[in-house]
Protein backbone atom coordinates (compact mmCIF):
# COMPACT_ATOMS: atom_id res chain seq x y z
CA UNK A 1 0.00 0.00 0.00
CA UNK A 2 2.97 2.27 0.74
CA UNK A 3 3.28 3.01 -3.10
CA UNK A 4 -0.33 4.52 -3.44
CA UNK A 5 0.02 6.37 -0.58
CA UNK A 6 2.22 8.68 -2.31
CA UNK A 7 -0.08 8.26 -6.00
CA UNK A 8 -0.32 11.87 -7.53
CA UNK A 9 -4.40 11.55 -7.56
CA UNK A 10 -4.54 11.19 -4.03
CA UNK A 11 -6.57 14.24 -2.76
CA UNK A 12 -4.15 16.25 -0.63
CA UNK A 13 -0.40 15.53 -0.11
CA UNK A 14 -0.86 13.91 3.50
CA UNK A 15 -4.12 11.97 2.71
CA UNK A 16 -3.54 7.93 1.95
CA UNK A 17 -5.45 5.66 -1.03
CA UNK A 18 -6.67 3.51 1.56
CA UNK A 19 -10.50 4.25 0.74
CA UNK A 20 -9.15 3.75 -2.88
CA UNK A 21 -7.87 0.15 -2.23
CA UNK A 22 -10.93 -0.88 -0.16
CA UNK A 23 -13.62 -0.24 -2.61
CA UNK A 24 -10.95 -1.67 -5.22
CA UNK A 25 -10.97 -4.36 -3.08
CA UNK A 26 -14.54 -5.24 -2.83
CA UNK A 27 -14.77 -4.94 -6.47
CA UNK A 28 -11.85 -7.06 -7.78
CA UNK A 29 -12.34 -9.45 -5.09
CA UNK A 30 -15.22 -6.52 -10.11
CA UNK A 31 -30.41 -5.21 -35.73
CA UNK A 32 -33.18 -7.41 -36.84
CA UNK A 33 -36.29 -5.89 -35.80
CA UNK A 34 -39.51 -8.36 -35.54
CA UNK A 35 -41.47 -8.64 -38.39
CA UNK A 36 -44.79 -6.96 -39.10
CA UNK A 37 -46.42 -9.56 -37.43
CA UNK A 38 -44.33 -9.22 -34.06
CA UNK A 39 -42.41 -12.53 -34.55
CA UNK A 40 -38.93 -13.67 -33.80
CA UNK A 41 -36.07 -12.26 -36.32
CA UNK A 42 -34.89 -15.42 -38.31
CA UNK A 43 -32.08 -13.86 -40.32
CA UNK A 44 -29.16 -16.52 -40.36
CA UNK A 45 -26.48 -13.11 -39.96
CA UNK A 46 -28.20 -13.09 -36.14
CA UNK A 47 -25.89 -14.74 -33.88
CA UNK A 48 -27.68 -17.72 -31.29
CA UNK A 49 -29.14 -16.81 -28.49
CA UNK A 50 -26.54 -18.85 -26.31
CA UNK A 51 -23.25 -20.88 -27.34
CA UNK A 52 -22.69 -24.43 -27.78
CA UNK A 53 -22.24 -26.44 -24.50
CA UNK A 54 -19.26 -25.76 -23.00
CA UNK A 55 -17.13 -25.81 -19.55
CA UNK A 56 -18.78 -23.23 -17.39
CA UNK A 57 -16.62 -20.73 -16.24
CA UNK A 58 -19.02 -20.29 -12.91
CA UNK A 59 -20.73 -22.62 -11.49
CA UNK A 60 -21.91 -23.39 -8.05
CA UNK A 61 -22.80 -27.45 -7.11
CA UNK A 62 -25.06 -27.89 -4.54
CA UNK A 63 -24.22 -24.86 -2.38
CA UNK A 64 -25.95 -23.85 1.04
CA UNK A 65 -25.31 -20.73 3.36
CA UNK A 66 -26.47 -20.80 6.62
CA UNK A 67 -25.52 -16.83 8.31
CA UNK A 68 -24.29 -17.28 12.04
CA UNK A 69 -27.72 -16.05 12.99
CA UNK A 70 -29.17 -18.97 11.66
CA UNK A 71 -30.49 -17.56 8.62
CA UNK A 72 -30.70 -20.28 5.76
CA UNK A 73 -29.90 -17.90 2.70
CA UNK A 74 -29.34 -20.97 0.14
CA UNK A 75 -30.01 -24.33 -0.37
CA UNK A 76 -28.91 -27.21 -2.11
CA UNK A 77 -28.31 -24.45 -5.33
CA UNK A 78 -26.92 -26.42 -8.39
CA UNK A 79 -26.34 -23.32 -11.44
CA UNK A 80 -23.63 -22.92 -14.22
CA UNK A 81 -22.72 -20.41 -16.47
CA UNK A 82 -20.17 -20.92 -19.20
CA UNK A 83 -18.88 -17.98 -21.49
CA UNK A 84 -21.62 -16.95 -24.30
CA UNK A 85 -24.36 -17.31 -21.70
CA UNK A 86 -25.75 -14.48 -19.91
CA UNK A 87 -27.91 -15.55 -16.71
CA UNK A 88 -30.70 -13.27 -14.89
CA UNK A 89 -31.60 -14.48 -11.52
CA UNK A 90 -34.96 -12.93 -10.57
CA UNK A 91 -36.90 -13.82 -7.19
CA UNK A 92 -38.38 -12.09 -3.93
CA UNK A 93 -36.29 -10.06 -1.85
CA UNK A 94 -33.95 -12.29 0.30
CA UNK A 95 -33.90 -15.01 -1.45
CA UNK A 96 -30.55 -15.06 -1.95
CA UNK A 97 -29.67 -13.64 -5.08
CA UNK A 98 -26.83 -11.05 -4.47
CA UNK A 99 -25.44 -13.89 -1.91
CA UNK A 100 -24.68 -15.96 -5.13
CA UNK A 101 -22.85 -12.75 -6.47
CA UNK A 102 -20.55 -12.62 -3.31
CA UNK A 103 -20.00 -16.39 -3.95
CA UNK A 104 -18.69 -16.40 -7.09
CA UNK A 105 -16.88 -12.81 -5.94
CA UNK A 106 -15.18 -14.53 -3.37
CA UNK A 107 -16.80 -12.19 -0.81
CA UNK A 108 -18.45 -15.12 1.02
CA UNK A 109 -18.09 -18.18 1.89
CA UNK A 110 -20.41 -21.52 1.52
CA UNK A 111 -21.50 -23.39 4.08
CA UNK A 112 -21.79 -26.36 2.09
CA UNK A 113 -21.30 -27.89 -1.86
CA UNK A 114 -18.88 -25.64 -3.87
CA UNK A 115 -18.22 -22.94 -5.97
CA UNK A 116 -15.84 -22.63 -8.79
CA UNK A 117 -15.12 -19.42 -10.64
CA UNK A 118 -12.57 -17.73 -12.86
CA UNK A 119 -11.63 -15.21 -9.90
CA UNK A 120 -8.58 -13.95 -12.26
CA UNK A 121 -10.97 -12.70 -14.77
CA UNK A 122 -13.88 -11.50 -13.07
CA UNK A 123 -15.71 -7.99 -13.00
CA UNK A 124 -18.37 -6.70 -10.46
CA UNK A 125 -21.11 -4.10 -10.86
CA UNK A 126 -23.03 -3.05 -8.02
CA UNK A 127 -26.37 -1.03 -7.51
CA UNK A 128 -24.58 1.82 -6.72
CA UNK A 129 -21.62 3.10 -9.00
CA UNK A 130 -19.36 2.74 -6.25
CA UNK A 131 -16.95 5.78 -7.90
CA UNK A 132 -14.33 7.59 -6.09
CA UNK A 133 -15.67 11.05 -5.80
CA UNK A 134 -11.92 12.85 -6.03
CA UNK A 135 -11.16 11.10 -9.32
CA UNK A 136 -11.71 12.05 -12.76
CA UNK A 137 -13.64 8.90 -15.11
CA UNK A 138 -10.24 8.17 -16.44
CA UNK A 139 -8.74 7.46 -13.02
CA UNK A 140 -11.63 5.97 -11.93
CA UNK A 141 -11.60 3.60 -14.61
CA UNK A 142 -7.72 2.93 -14.28
CA UNK A 143 -8.14 2.05 -10.83
CA UNK A 144 -8.23 -2.07 -11.11
CA UNK A 145 -5.40 -1.89 -13.09
CA UNK A 146 -3.54 0.34 -10.95
CA UNK A 147 -3.93 -1.71 -7.96
CA UNK A 148 -3.13 -4.82 -9.78
CA UNK A 149 0.10 -3.45 -10.94
CA UNK A 150 -0.62 -3.08 -14.37
CA UNK A 151 2.02 -1.27 -16.66
CA UNK A 152 0.76 2.75 -16.59
CA UNK A 153 0.59 2.43 -20.10
CA UNK A 154 -1.60 -0.37 -20.59
CA UNK A 155 -3.74 0.58 -18.11
CA UNK A 156 -4.16 3.92 -19.53
CA UNK A 157 -4.86 2.34 -22.82
CA UNK A 158 -7.31 0.10 -21.64
CA UNK A 159 -9.10 2.40 -19.86
CA UNK A 160 -9.68 4.65 -22.48
CA UNK A 161 -11.02 1.76 -24.42
CA UNK A 162 -13.39 1.28 -22.16
CA UNK A 163 -14.36 4.52 -21.75
CA UNK A 164 -15.01 4.48 -25.57
CA UNK A 165 -16.97 1.33 -25.63
CA UNK A 166 -19.57 2.40 -22.85
CA UNK A 167 -19.80 5.91 -25.04
CA UNK A 168 -18.21 8.53 -22.67
CA UNK A 169 -15.09 9.11 -24.78
CA UNK A 170 -15.10 13.31 -23.89
CA UNK A 171 -16.02 12.26 -20.55
CA UNK A 172 -12.39 11.24 -19.34
CA UNK A 173 -11.84 14.18 -17.24
CA UNK A 174 -15.37 14.91 -15.39
CA UNK A 175 -15.66 13.84 -12.08
CA UNK A 176 -18.44 11.76 -11.08
CA UNK A 177 -20.43 14.86 -9.16
CA UNK A 178 -20.58 15.92 -13.47
CA UNK A 179 -22.25 12.67 -14.15
CA UNK A 180 -26.11 11.74 -14.35
CA UNK A 181 -26.63 8.78 -12.86
CA UNK A 182 -26.77 6.25 -16.31
CA UNK A 183 -23.06 7.66 -16.70
CA UNK A 184 -21.94 7.01 -13.32
CA UNK A 185 -23.02 3.18 -14.02
CA UNK A 186 -21.52 3.18 -17.60
CA UNK A 187 -18.31 4.58 -15.56
CA UNK A 188 -18.88 1.58 -13.05
CA UNK A 189 -19.15 -0.62 -16.44
CA UNK A 190 -16.33 0.64 -17.98
CA UNK A 191 -13.75 0.21 -14.96
CA UNK A 192 -14.75 -3.93 -15.00
CA UNK A 193 -14.35 -3.90 -18.32
CA UNK A 194 -10.48 -3.06 -18.11
CA UNK A 195 -9.77 -6.14 -16.48
CA UNK A 196 -11.03 -8.11 -19.53
CA UNK A 197 -13.95 -10.40 -17.38
CA UNK A 198 -14.57 -13.67 -18.36
CA UNK A 199 -17.09 -13.92 -15.70
CA UNK A 200 -19.38 -10.76 -15.28
CA UNK A 201 -21.48 -9.97 -12.16
CA UNK A 202 -24.28 -7.69 -12.31
CA UNK A 203 -26.53 -6.98 -8.97
CA UNK A 204 -28.90 -4.87 -10.06
CA UNK A 205 -27.00 -2.15 -11.71
CA UNK A 206 -30.27 -0.18 -13.23
CA UNK A 207 -32.76 -0.63 -10.63
CA UNK A 208 -32.55 3.50 -9.51
CA UNK A 209 -32.40 4.86 -13.39
CA UNK A 210 -35.88 5.79 -15.38
CA UNK A 211 -37.14 3.48 -17.56
CA UNK A 212 -35.79 5.26 -20.88
CA UNK A 213 -32.14 5.11 -19.59
CA UNK A 214 -32.25 1.41 -18.39
CA UNK A 215 -33.50 0.29 -21.41
CA UNK A 216 -30.70 2.26 -23.50
CA UNK A 217 -27.93 0.82 -21.04
CA UNK A 218 -29.53 -2.32 -21.54
CA UNK A 219 -29.14 -2.14 -25.13
CA UNK A 220 -25.61 -1.15 -24.54
CA UNK A 221 -24.43 -3.76 -22.43
CA UNK A 222 -25.86 -6.34 -24.83
CA UNK A 223 -23.47 -4.45 -27.24
CA UNK A 224 -20.73 -5.40 -25.01
CA UNK A 225 -21.90 -8.86 -24.64
CA UNK A 226 -22.15 -9.53 -27.83
CA UNK A 227 -19.03 -8.05 -29.12
CA UNK A 228 -16.84 -9.76 -25.89
CA UNK A 229 -18.72 -12.79 -24.95
CA UNK A 230 -18.94 -13.34 -21.09
CA UNK A 231 -20.28 -15.76 -18.49
CA UNK A 232 -23.03 -12.92 -17.20
CA UNK A 233 -25.03 -13.39 -14.02
CA UNK A 234 -27.54 -10.88 -13.76
CA UNK A 235 -29.59 -9.58 -10.78
CA UNK A 236 -32.68 -8.09 -11.12
CA UNK A 237 -36.78 -7.18 -10.49
CA UNK A 238 -37.44 -6.70 -13.83
CA UNK A 239 -39.24 -9.33 -15.94
CA UNK A 240 -38.79 -7.55 -19.04
CA UNK A 241 -35.05 -6.19 -18.65
CA UNK A 242 -34.24 -9.91 -18.02
CA UNK A 243 -36.06 -11.52 -21.24
CA UNK A 244 -34.25 -8.56 -23.13
CA UNK A 245 -31.15 -9.27 -21.92
CA UNK A 246 -30.60 -13.08 -21.28
CA UNK A 247 -30.18 -16.72 -22.98
CA UNK A 248 -31.75 -18.11 -19.46
CA UNK A 249 -33.39 -16.81 -16.68
CA UNK A 250 -33.16 -18.38 -13.59
CA UNK A 251 -36.65 -17.85 -10.66
CA UNK A 252 -35.55 -18.30 -7.32
CA UNK A 253 -37.47 -19.29 -4.70
CA UNK A 254 -38.34 -17.65 -1.36
CA UNK A 255 -35.80 -18.10 1.43
CA UNK A 256 -33.96 -20.23 1.59
CA UNK A 257 -33.03 -19.70 -1.95
CA UNK A 258 -33.29 -22.87 -4.30
CA UNK A 259 -34.21 -22.69 -8.22
CA UNK A 260 -37.81 -23.14 -9.22
CA UNK A 261 -37.63 -22.64 -12.56
CA UNK A 262 -34.26 -22.43 -15.96
CA UNK A 263 -36.72 -20.53 -18.74
CA UNK A 264 -34.63 -20.70 -21.88
CA UNK A 265 -34.26 -17.50 -24.05
CA UNK A 266 -33.91 -18.26 -27.67
CA UNK A 267 -34.01 -14.75 -29.63
CA UNK A 268 -30.63 -14.36 -31.54
CA UNK A 269 -27.93 -11.45 -30.60
CA UNK A 270 -28.40 -8.74 -31.59
CA UNK A 271 -31.42 -8.06 -29.93
CA UNK A 272 -33.29 -4.87 -31.65
CA UNK A 273 -35.25 -2.26 -29.10
CA UNK A 274 -38.18 -3.27 -30.93
CA UNK A 275 -38.29 -7.02 -29.81
CA UNK A 276 -40.08 -5.83 -26.18
CA UNK A 277 -42.81 -5.23 -28.05
CA UNK A 278 -43.05 -8.76 -30.14
CA UNK A 279 -45.86 -11.44 -29.04
CA UNK A 280 -42.71 -13.78 -28.44
CA UNK A 281 -41.37 -11.49 -26.11
CA UNK A 282 -44.38 -11.05 -23.92
CA UNK A 283 -45.40 -14.53 -24.00
CA UNK A 284 -41.54 -15.30 -22.61
CA UNK A 285 -41.99 -12.41 -20.03
CA UNK A 286 -45.57 -14.16 -19.33
CA UNK A 287 -44.01 -17.33 -18.40
CA UNK A 288 -41.15 -15.90 -16.00
CA UNK A 289 -43.94 -13.24 -14.25
CA UNK A 290 -46.42 -17.00 -13.80
CA UNK A 291 -43.55 -18.11 -12.40
CA UNK A 292 -42.46 -15.47 -9.76
CA UNK A 293 -46.43 -15.39 -9.03
CA UNK A 294 -45.91 -18.87 -8.01
CA UNK A 295 -42.81 -18.41 -5.77
CA UNK A 296 -45.11 -15.38 -3.99
CA UNK A 297 -48.82 -17.55 -3.99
Amino acid sequence: MSRLAAHPFSPSAGRRLDDDAELAGRLMSPALPPDSAGQLPTSESALPASAPPASPALDFSRVSVRFKDGTQALEQLSLSVAVGEFVSLVGPSGCGKSTLLRLAAGFQTASGGAVSTQQDALGYVFQDATLLPWRSVLHNVELPGELRGMAPGERRRRAREAIRRVGLAGFERHRPAQLSGGMRMRVSIARALTMQPKVFLFDEPFGALDEITRERLNEELLAIFVAEPYAGLFVTHSVPESVFLSTRVVVMSARPGRILADIAIPFPYPRPPELRYSTDFAKLAGRVSAALREVTS
